[in-house]
């Protein structure tokens, strides 16, 4: 027969347990859940391309000499593969402000649906940038 406290000591010691795998199993489902990546566009474009939900997120560079603005805030442009050379480009329509680090072939990931096989509704346009980070400063001496 156990003594008392020993038998408290291994109840304390699995009821932390379950509350810990219970945790663990909250927190990778829910990791799990809020996990998008985004498709290159020469998969979106090939046959048999079916995303996982209405949205989803392309990821590609922004072809030069592209970048056509129609009024205010729309913009209208093309995106090609980071990989692989493709035929015809994806045409992405955007209406709202861009980002500041938005450029001709600059990578871009953007999110939205599907309107055609080859245009995309993008509803938000995020600009990527390169690791080289080089600040714009001139010191007194440099002026």
């Amino acid at each position: 027969m156990t003594p008392p406290h020993q038998s408290r000591r291994i109840g304390l010691v699995a009821l932390f347990g379950v509350i810990l795998a219970g945790g663990i199993f909250l927190l990778l489902s829910a990791l799990q859940e809020n996990t998008q990546f985004f498709y290159n566009p020469s998969d979106v474009i090939a046959d048999g391309f079916l995303p996982d939900s209405q949205a989803f997120k392309i990821g590609g560079l922004v072809i030069d000499g592209s970048v056509e603005k129609k009024g205010d805030l729309t913009t209208i442009f093309n995106i090609k593969d980071f990989e692989r050379d493709m035929s015809v480009p994806i045409t992405v329509t955007y209406t709202g402000v861009l980002p500041d680090l938005f450029r001709e072939g600059q990578g871009v990931v953007i999110t939205g649906s599907l309107t055609s096989r080859m245009s995309f509704e993008a509803s938000e346009v995020l600009a990527k940038h390169d690791e080289n980070y080089q600040p714009d400063i001139k010191y007194e001496s440099e002026k």
